[in-house]
């Protein structure tokens, strides 16, 4: 029987993508020895994305589409994609044609030499600004250096993999996911392709500044708890600073005979180390707010519509 490629690919208001990036897909996959699936998850989309699929869907039975609930986001919207794939290898990217899909065939020999993870980094993007670039290193590099999970730098969700790795990234189900820290944390057998990411085809992309920094936040919080430490360390640092103070309380009380001087920094100190506590506290607080989130347990996601492979049809009457 021939291997199946499963692809996934998350969509949210990309009614102007969609069907550019099937014929791109179709036209490497068609040239390579496997069945294909690809699998489209529609992330609350508000636009004709849905009905596109839909549509594409009555056309090519390897285009299986899912509809979540309401817009999930990205990683879930990705995770969902991994759980329903079924491929004996999954592709996950992006349908805007940042992801160039020329890679697939580069992405499979790899896999074909034995290796269980091929991810891609991305060296720049074509049109970005220098800024968006600096920060997305920078935050690379803080990143590796307070958490022992090594990332790599330019790592994105264009990857690459086998069967057995999805298999088990299934038992990961933490609510708040940064996907590049999970699969780099999973060991197996990973090597790295290196591309320049081309425009987007249409649109804009849906990935604002806001959502950026949400997910490096998450980064930092899911895989480092040096945020705790920093503020240990800080608390230390300002005890120090207060012995230093209350010698210089001293100093203008009984030597310089003049206590009046020291309001500034009696009121200085106050205004310090009630801000250190509450950022303290509040660090404290997000911690305690993702355990909250992770005991009620609840669903990562809800499937609006999907529509059953063949295989998996037969796998659940067997059941």
């Amino acid at each position: 029987m021939m291997k199946l490629i499963s692809i996934v690919v998350p969509v949210y208001n990309e009614e102007d993508n969609i069907r550019h990036f099937y014929e791109a897909i179709c036209k490497v996959m068609q040239e390579l020895p496997y069945d294909w699936e690809l699998v489209f998850v529609d992330d609350g989309s508000r636009d004709r994305s849905w009905e596109i699929l839909q549509e594409m869907e009555q056309s090519d039975s390897r285009v299986q589409p899912i509809q979540l609930s309401r817009n999930m986001g990205h990683q879930l919207a990705l995770t969902c994609g991994m759980d329903y794939a079924e491929g004996d290898a999954v592709i996950t990217m992006d349908g805007d044609m940042q992801h160039p899909p020329e890679l697939l065939p580069v992405l499979i020999h790899e896999w074909e030499q034995g290796f269980e993870i091929v991810q891609t980094v991305r060296k720049t993007t074509e049109g970005v600004s220098w800024a968006k670039n600096f920060s997305s290193n920078g935050f690379y590099w803080l990143l590796n250096h307070i958490s022992d999970t090594h990332i790599i730098e330019g790592g994105s969700d264009f990857r690459l993999m086998d069967a057995k790795v999805v298999r088990a990234f299934r038992h990961y189900r933490e609510h708040v996911r940064f996907i590049r820290g999970m699969i780099s944390e999973m060991g197996y057998r990973q090597t790295t392709i290196e591309f320049v990411a081309p425009p987007r085809f249409a649109g804009e992309s849906k990935f604002s500044l806001k959502k950026m920094f949400r997910l490096a936040v998450d980064g930092v919080l899911a895989y480092s708890s040096f945020p705790l430490r920093f503020g240990l360390y800080v608390g230390m640092l300002c005890a120090c600073i207060s012995v230093l103070i209350f010698l210089h309380v001293l100093y203008v009380t009984y030597i310089g005979g003049d206590a009046e001087r020291g309001w500034p920094t009696i009121i200085g100190c106050i205004v310090f180390f009630g801000g250190v506590q509450l950022m303290t506290l509040g660090i404290i607080g997000v911690y305690i707010g993702r355990i909250f989130e992770e005991v009620k347990r609840r669903p990562l996601y809800l499937v609006e519509r999907e529509k059953p492979t063949a295989r998996r049809r037969m796998r659940e009457e067997n059941q």
